[in-house]
């Protein structure tokens, strides 16, 4: 069953299922297409009735990405246009101050910025513990290694992908050409720790072996415009999802075909955010900057009975 919560005044940017209950969603907005204005983190809940609104937070700049702690079912941390990192404690709401690592170090931050640095953060600490060089634009994402502790990938509008050890904040471990035009995300492959995937303004996706990257093990085109965001799912190791400036999202299988399962159309603009629910196998949440929110599953994702 698909359904909506509206965003009033507010374009999504980023949403994220928590990892502790697959019911409760947040989601990272801006105001005027994060031009201009504040920003709201929405805590919602989805259930048999609708989509209900648990809390809003604002802040006064426009919120771009969020993620929840990995240790703390109330934490969740945003990134902000004003270049500050918040820390939310939703069941006692008050900013204490972007990916959240995933293996043993779960209390370290990214925050990926556009002054071309990754900073590496604990949130019990007013500073940075790290700061990561060498991108030579703006840096879209950076994402914790799912498997190798200490280890991030990051993109940016220089082209590259690059994946760093933080052993070593100094020089990235492998840097790799990735597309013809700037790279606005990536994800790792729960199945693989070797495999991530990058998604471009080229409007393709290309896969990367990191035992061999000097060349994509498979490319994935079909989308109009920019891939915003793209997410490998928990349940399928050669499946993943993306979403782009063309209104779609749209669900692959690189195993099996080079074309897309599904193209879903259920927005009238951008489509920024996306992710899979880590509870609920088959189900994706996404938004968009048409102030739509949407929880569904796809087809081709809906396990046979």
């Amino acid at each position: 069953m698909e359904q909506s919560f509206q965003m009033p005044g507010r374009h999504g940017y980023s949403v994220r299922v928590s990892p502790y209950f697959g019911h409760r969603l947040a989601c990272a907005s801006s105001q005027y297409y994060g031009i201009a204005g504040c920003g709201t983190l929405f805590i919602i809940d989805v259930t048999p009735e609708g989509i209900v609104l648990v809390t809003s937070l604002d802040w006064n700049d426009g919120l771009f990405d969020v993620a929840w702690s990995e240790n703390n079912e109330h934490i969740l941390v945003t990134g902000s246009g004003d270049g500050s990192v918040q820390v939310w404690d939703v069941a006692q709401p008050r900013v204490y101050g972007i990916d959240w690592s995933q293996t043993r170090d779960n209390d370290l931050i990214l925050s990926a910025s556009w002054d071309q640095t990754i900073k590496m953060w604990d949130i019990m600490r007013s500073e940075s513990l790290a700061s990561f060089s060498g991108h030579e634009h703006v840096i879209y994402s950076a994402a914790w290694s799912p498997h190798i502790p200490g280890c991030f990938a990051s993109v940016s509008g220089d082209h590259t992908l690059r994946v760093w050890d933080t052993k070593k904040p100094y020089m990235a471990q492998i840097v790799i050409p990735a597309h013809e035009g700037e790279v606005l995300t990536c994800d790792w492959c729960k199945y693989d720790q070797n495999l991530l995937a990058t998604g471009s303004v080229d409007c393709g996706i290309r896969l990367w072996d990191l035992r061999n990257p000097r060349q994509h093990v498979s490319q994935l085109v079909g989308h109009g415009y920019a891939v915003r965001r793209l997410k490998f799912s928990p349940f399928q190791g050669s499946v993943l999802a993306s979403c782009s400036y063309d209104f779609t999202v749209r669900i692959w299988d690189f195993k099996r075909q080079k074309v897309p399962l599904e193209i879903i159309e259920h927005h009238t603009e951008f489509v920024y955010g996306l992710d899979f629910n880590l509870h609920l196998p088959g189900q994706l949440i996404d938004c968009s900057w048409d102030e739509k929110l949407m929880v569904y599953m796809p087809k081709s994702l809906t396990p046979l009975p």
